[in-house]
């Protein structure tokens, strides 16, 4: 079928190509005729010219048979295309596309633009006053070391008005005594920047919450229970490169974590000639989250330092009687049995022997050691042990008295004040608050007394030979092991990432 309708194609085109040529030729012809007329030659010209005549007849008879055979072939080219359906399509393509050229070429006549006129009206508006935005300002942040209300109100822009009236507030004042370094306040503030409600936590658990409905409403003062805090752990691991601290900050760890990471290996690594470059420690501590947002960092949970090719891990463990402490790897306690000092910042102002009292004058023995402070520093056991005694004693002021294992007693004397909930019969760890330094007693100013006893004869703090702390055994070394192994694979990966990333030569 495609080879038909080539034929009829060919045939089409050469029949168009004749037709052309004739009609090309007729004008020609015509003006021969009229030359030969023209020339005035007598009977040979009648006759010549009726000759061309026919034959100018017969030449345009010719063409008209042949246009009415190509006529009658191309009303037969449509039937001769529908006998094949894809000829049929090609077609249909051929005359859409004869169509669309046909359209293309068309020229439409432009119209006459319409007349634009632009008119300018104005439209009276009336000024409106937008209302003051009222929407009250809702600041969190935490007691910073040496912060005062003075201090937490400037950072709010609080004006001083407001401070003096929240600090008339008794219960507002109690609770500033129980604020420590970390905790969480809230702070509600208007648009003008006066205090509407301020939520301070306490030591009791239940928060203080200083409010008022409006500004020129008074204060009110009321009490409910403190948010709980959501804990979880984090997992941090650095190379040292120039300072144990300067990596801490790199890897994102906390600045009170980073300490107790140099207080936990500080007597088996000499942090500062002892570290080399590519040190590595990895350490895995607790979270609290305060509404969904970080609030502080808690306890290290377990840590291990590489320093000079040699591993040293610890973990944290709670005995079966609910004391914790840190152990090696193989239960070996890290504590030290006592601490040197109860005071964590000290100066000593008198030592241990005979002195010059000075307050009678005389010369007498001087069973403990002075540490200069001033009032209000925290005062730490120095041992795990059980309160024997809370009170007044004559020249001791107010003293707190603890008895430890193997017949060791320690005493705190000339005290400001009692740590919270402190009786006698309580136990109390080594590190844990117990009071504050004072001026109570015979005494010319605020410091620290502080005694070592063994089985009642004082001896000289400063340089008694200390026992070392137990270590775990039995079925408690047996519960460590236990409590441990998942901590040990963490440690693994935190070990893992950081030897990838120095192979690769990159960033932790």
């Amino acid at each position: 079928m495609r080879i038909r309708k080539n034929r009829i194609l060919a045939e089409l085109r050469w029949r168009l190509g004749d037709l052309r040529w004739r009609l090309a030729e007729q004008p020609r012809r015509a003006t021969e005729v009229q030359w030969r007329v023209g020339g005035g030659l007598s009977g040979k010209v009648a006759a010549d010219l009726r000759w061309h005549a026919g034959n100018l007849r017969w030449r345009m008879e010719k063409p008209r048979k042949r246009m009415i055979v190509l006529l009658r072939s191309l009303a037969e080219l449509p039937w001769r295309l529908f006998e094949n359906r894809r000829a049929w399509i090609a077609a249909g393509f051929t005359g859409v596309s004869v169509l669309g050229g046909v359209a293309a070429t068309a020229v439409v006549a432009p119209e006459e633009p319409a007349g634009v006129h632009t008119i300018v009206e104005n439209l009276p508006v009336a000024a409106q006053e937008l209302p003051a935005p009222n929407l009250p300002f809702i600041y969190e942040d935490r007691i910073g070391p040496g912060d005062t209300l003075q201090a937490v109100f400037r950072r709010l822009g609080i004006s001083e008005q407001d401070a003096l009236t929240l600090l008339d507030n008794k219960g507002s004042a109690r609770a500033l005594r129980e604020l420590q370094p970390g905790d969480t306040f809230t702070a509600v503030v208007d648009a003008t920047g006066h205090l509407l409600s301020l939520r301070l936590p306490r030591a009791s658990g239940n928060d203080l919450t200083v409010a008022r409905h409006s500004i020129e409403a008074p204060f009110q003062v009321s009490t409910a229970p403190s948010v709980a805090l959501a804990s979880g752990t984090e997992m941090r691991s650095g190379v040292i490169k120039h300072s144990l601290f300067t990596a801490t900050e790199e890897a994102g760890l906390p600045d009170s974590v980073a300490t107790q990471l140099a207080d936990l290996f500080g007597n088996q690594i000499d942090f500062h000639s002892g570290l080399r470059q590519d040190d590595t420690f990895s350490v895995i501590y607790e979270t609290f989250y305060h509404r969904g947002a970080p609030a502080h960092a808690g306890r290290i949970l377990a840590a291990e330092f590489v320093n000079q090719g040699k591993r040293h891990t610890v973990f944290r463990h709670t005995s079966s009687d609910g004391r914790s402490a840190y152990y090696t790897s193989e239960g070996k306690s890290l504590k030290r049995s006592f601490l040197r000092s109860p005071l964590e910042y000290t100066r000593v102002t008198s030592s241990f022997g005979r002195r010059l009292h000075p307050v009678h004058g005389n010369w007498l023995n001087h069973n403990g050691v002075d540490f200069g402070a001033p009032t209000g520093t925290p005062v730490r056991a120095t041992s795990d042990g059980e309160v024997v005694y809370v009170g007044w004693q004559s020249g001791y002021g107010k003293i707190v008295v603890l008895q430890h294992h193997d017949g060791i007693t320690t005493a705190y004397a000339h005290l400001n004040a009692f740590a919270p909930g402190l009786r006698v019969g309580n136990t109390v760890e080594q590190g844990e608050f117990i009071a504050r330094v004072g001026a109570t007693g015979r005494v010319t100013g605020p410091h620290l007394h502080y005694e070592f006893r063994v089985n009642e004869v004082a001896q000289n703090p400063m340089t008694v030979t200390l026992p070392d702390a137990a270590p775990l055994n039995g079925r408690e070394l047996t519960r460590f092991r236990q409590n441990t192994g998942v901590l040990l694979e963490r440690l693994a990966l935190l070990n893992y990432r950081v030897a990838s990333a120095k192979n690769a030569g990159g960033r932790l």
